[in-house]
């Protein structure tokens, strides 16, 4: 009986993505590329769905010398669109496809999604300031050693100011892409998230 539990475990958890050729159109990837980014996204989770422990994991990988749990955790909650708590190859491949091959448009509005901790629509200065000092944890000290503790606040505090177009204390989505698109020092860090995938 234990052989048929596991079977039935096993076809639960396992997660097929949906045709390739749906995700081609979906996406803007080829085939080939698809099958390419399955291929990895399996061998790391082979159940074909990545939980926030998992992802933390790889995500800490590329980071060594800072802590990227934080910034993983929040990116996780962007990736994962319908807030279950799991991360499907389908999320997955939808998300690079914007980093990486969308528009200007498309990339911001998907930022703006990140930084919306509570996806209420609107970004508030303390998610911009948890935002922003989990990338600093994350990079680590080795990277910013000349860093003050107060560093994040202050970037926050330029940002904030630039953002709130009419200073009412939250950024909207309009107000967001607005002002990365007129300030290329905004739009220069924001490049740094694209290295950070």
């Amino acid at each position: 009986s234990d052989k048929i539990e596991d079977e039935l475990e096993m076809t639960t958890v396992c997660h097929r993505p949906e045709g390739l050729e749906q995700l081609e159109a979906q996406t803007n990837f080829t085939k080939r590329e698809l099958q390419v980014l399955y291929r990895g996204f399996k061998n790391e989770c082979p159940s074909g769905v990545v939980n926030e422990e998992t992802f933390k994991q790889i995500y800490a990988q590329f980071f060594p010398h800072g802590d990227a749990s934080m910034y993983a955790h929040y990116l996780f909650n962007a990736f994962d669109t319908a807030q279950n708590g799991s991360v499907k190859f389908e999320d997955f491949v939808m998300a690079l496809s914007i980093l990486l091959r969308g528009t200007i448009h498309e990339k911001l509005r998907w930022t703006f999604n990140l930084y919306d901790i509570n996806k209420d629509g609107y970004i508030n200065k303390e998610e911009m300031m948890d935002i922003v000092k989990a990338i600093y944890d994350m990079m680590g000290k080795y990277t910013y050693p000349v860093l003050k503790e107060d560093a994040p606040r202050q970037h926050v505090e330029v940002f904030f100011q630039k953002m709130d177009k009419n200073k009412d204390g939250v950024v909207t989505l309009d107000e967001f892409i607005e002002s990365c698109q007129e300030d290329d020092n905004i739009m220069q860090s924001l490049q740094l998230f694209e290295n950070v995938m």
